[in-house]
């Protein structure tokens, strides 16, 4: 496996000229994600064949080290490509042929794409989540944040915030190793001072931060709860939360409840699936018409 792409990567024209599109989702739990509709509805709208499928690996009895197999098989079926959610965006890493400059960054890889040079790896986390809070919480200070959960999606938004122009950003995860390394990795960047929390610290920490924002599955549909106490969440700290199914988190839910200005998962949710979707189909999607796309699926309960 390779860490770098080609000069040039031929497939983008063919995939642009391509009437029918078949991608899927890899991931644990996935069953009531809205990301599969999402890019089916933008795919009708633009007069494609798009289909998206599920390919849950509790369903199919499968471990994150599988994600492998998973590709072989959808390379052989004729997919376009796949994206990639927890648990597996950095073991797919190793079942790659090209990874581009951000997804090799970050180490973790969301969307997959075969073409004639193998399977290319790409992260549109990154882009999505900072376009999001851009625009879902436009001015909020970001001198001193708190990020919690150091996996894929923490690799992401915790370099998402340097783009942001995060001061200081302080990384708390179960695994204190995995901080560690994302945190001396955004340090290497020379675009913000980091820190490790321990988990147990996380309530006190909040008292001296600007904003929270949560990385882990915690207040997804099979891993309900919240990362925080109530009490530690205090009027002037502005919360994020990448978590999008369900939209009203445990964590979201009790930051409106105090009246903190709340960024909920559905924005980096669309925004991710609107690159994720120009790597498939070599053609830009309406990321406003994504965005109602999305509001009327969650209106609707899908």
């Amino acid at each position: 496996m390779t860490l770098t792409l080609p000069d040039a990567l031929p497939g983008a024209r063919d995939r642009e000229e391509r009437a029918s599109h078949l991608v899927g989702l890899v991931g644990s739990g996935i069953g009531p994600s809205l990301t599969p509709a999402l890019h089916e509805r933008e795919g009708e709208a633009l007069g494609m064949r798009y289909l998206y499928r599920r390919l849950d690996l509790d369903v199919l009895g499968l471990a994150a080290t599988d994600v492998g197999r998973v590709l072989d098989a959808a390379r052989l079926t004729g997919f376009s490509g796949l994206n990639v959610t927890h648990p597996a965006k950095q073991t797919v890493l190793a079942h790659l042929d090209h990874v581009d400059d951000d997804a090799a960054a970050l180490g973790a890889v969301n969307t997959v794409v075969f073409t004639p040079h193998g399977a290319v790896g790409h992260n549109t986390d990154r882009s999505g989540f900072a376009r999001s809070f851009r625009r879902g919480l436009p001015d909020a200070p970001v001198a001193r944040v708190l990020l919690l959960g150091a996996g894929g999606a923490g690799a992401a938004v915790a370099h998402a915030m340097t783009d942001l122009g995060v001061g200081e950003l302080l990384v708390a995860d179960a695994d204190r190793a995995r901080a560690e390394a994302l945190a001396g990795a955004v340090r290497d960047t020379g675009r913000a001072s980091t820190s490790v929390v321990a988990l147990a610290d996380v309530d006190r920490v909040l008292a001296g931060v600007d904003g929270l924002v949560h990385a882990t599955p915690t207040g997804m549909a099979a891993h309900p709860g919240s990362p925080v106490t109530t009490e530690a969440l205090r009027g002037d700290l502005w919360v994020a939360d990448v978590v999008y199914r369900p939209l009203a988190t445990a964590l979201v839910t009790a930051a409106r409840a105090r009246r903190l200005r709340v960024l909920d998962g559905g924005g980096m949710a669309v925004f991710q699936a609107v690159d994720a979707f120009r790597h498939f189909t070599g053609v830009e999607p309406d990321a406003g018409r994504m965005l109602a796309h999305f509001a009327d699926l969650v209106t609707a309960g899908a």
